[in-house]
Parts: C-alpha cells; structure tokens; sequence
C-alpha cells in the first residue's frame, strides 16, 4: 500500500450488482462532488493534530471561561463551522479542517461534561459512546449501502459522516481519559494507542480487515493518541506531563494544523482528482 493512500477506503465503495456504465457513471460523480478530503499521510497527520489541539483547547478554554460559557461556545462555533461546511459544493481544505477542529474542541467538552458535570464515570461513557457510533453506522449503512468516505457526495451522507466523526471524537476521548485514569497514565497511554492505531492499518494490508472498517477505526484511534500526547505534553509533572501548559500547547498545535492546511490548500495534494484531469 502507498503512503499516499494509508488506509484509503476506496476499493470498498463499489456497490455489487451495479452494471459497468452505472459503476462508472457513480465514479464520476464521487470525483466531481466528493466533500471529503483523499485519505494521506496528510490526512492522518492533521487529524491527530486537531485530536490534540482539541482536547487542550477545550481544557483552557473551560478553565478561562467555565464550563458552560465554553460548551456552548464551543457548541455555537461547532454549528457555524458545519453550516458553512455543508454550504459548499465541493471540499474546500481550510473549512473542512475548521469543522473537524470545531468537533474536536466540542467532542472532547461533551465528554468532560459528562463526566466531570455529570458524575458519568468513563467505564459507563466509553461504552455508551461505542455503542451510539454503531448505531450511527448502522442507521448510515442501512439507508446508503456504504460507509465509505470517497461516496459523501448527497447533504444525506454528509450528515451521516459528521454523525460518525462527531461520535468517534466523543469516544475517542472517554477511551483516552479511561485509560490515562486507570493505570496508563499519559505517556502509557500515548504508547498504548500508538501501537493500538497500527493494528488495522497491518490487518489491511495482510488482508483480513477491509478497507472501510480500517479506516474508521484508526479514525477513532486517533482521537485518544493525540488527545494523550497533547496532554502529557501540557499537563504538570504531578499528574505524569512535561509541564508545557494547555495555552502554549495549544498554540503550538493550532500552528502546526494552519501550516499543514496551507500547504494543502495551495497544493492541492488533498483533492480527489477529476476524472481525465492530468496530475503531477
């Protein structure tokens, strides 16, 4: 498998039973309308950044503001995001990425509100969110046939993918919080998921994990490993960290994502090619 197309889902998203033209005809569709970025190195580079920079974000933004200020600030920049996301008729990088950053500060806010609000422990949250993404997936597979990321090209099936990816990030950071709070610890748990993530992308490769299921669950997979590192890297000494501080981190990973979303907004390296177009 290329580097280029780590985990692509794209050879699941051929429906059976449809004649060649028709095939062909949905390929050229997907190409023209496609809302989703191509799965890259890119790509899993700056979702794990945005894991990170969410989950600190959202940290200091509850300790600058309070709790509820910042969920439903969060909440409210989280709508303006996807409106704008589900407004354009194309993928567009720098809104794309603002939505998924949007999520992430949200996902991880949903999360500590449960449980810190709430008095959820992560052992009740962590299964409840599991068990809400398959009922997204399920629901998503019934209606559409697919899952598959390189077919979100209908306002249905987007709405579908923001279900599931707002979902994973809910249970990517109870999973991540469960396991720092139970024994891992920060830096165990950057390990932990960091070996966790290379499971379906080996399963893939060796042929006994499809397409489509590996990439979803090294989509949730990233969540805890970049929130995990964010927080080891920010958080004091006395609870396991380096002691770097929610805002510095913070900053330091927003810059990281606007850099690698330029690159990817002039480049182009991102964008599903149209059909017959020439590619460098």
């Amino acid at each position: 498998m290329s580097p280029e197309h780590v985990l692509d889902d794209r050879r699941d998203d051929h429906p059976q039973g449809l004649p060649p033209h028709r095939t062909a005809t949905r390929a050229r569709v997907r190409a023209m309308a496609n809302k989703v970025p191509e799965v890259t190195v890119w790509f899993w580079v700056i979702k794990v950044l945005t894991t990170g920079m969410g989950e600190t974000a959202s940290d200091y933004l509850a300790r600058l503001l309070g709790p509820v200020p910042a969920v439903a600030l969060g909440g409210l920049a989280l709508v303006a995001a996807l409106v704008v996301q589900l407004a354009v008729r194309r993928y567009v990088a720098w809104i794309y990425w603002t939505a998924i950053v949007m999520v992430s500060v949200f996902g991880t806010m949903a999360a500590d509100v449960l449980h810190v609000g709430l008095g959820v422990p992560y052992t009740v949250s962590t299964p409840a969110f599991m068990i809400a993404l398959g009922l997204v997936f399920a629901l998503w597979y019934a209606v559409e046939r697919t899952l598959s990321i390189h077919s979100v090209h209908t306002r249905r099936r987007e709405a579908f993918y923001w279900a599931a990816v707002l979902a994973t990030f809910a249970l990517g950071t109870a999973a991540g919080d469960l396991t720092a709070t139970a024994g891992f610890g920060y830096l165990g748990s950057v390990v932990l998921f960091g070996v966790a993530i290379c499971v379906p992308a080996l399963a893939h490769r060796g042929g006994m994990l499809g397409a489509v299921a590996a990439f979803w669950t090294a989509y949730v997979i990233t969540r805890p490993l970049g929130a995990s590192i964010a927080d080891w890297m920010a958080l004091p000494a006395a609870r396991g960290g380096l002691d770097l501080g929610l805002g510095p981190v913070t900053l330091a990973w927003t810059a990281a994502i606007l850099a690698l979303v330029g690159y990817l907004a002039v480049s182009r390296a991102d964008v599903t090619p149209r059909p017959g177009s020439v590619t460098r």
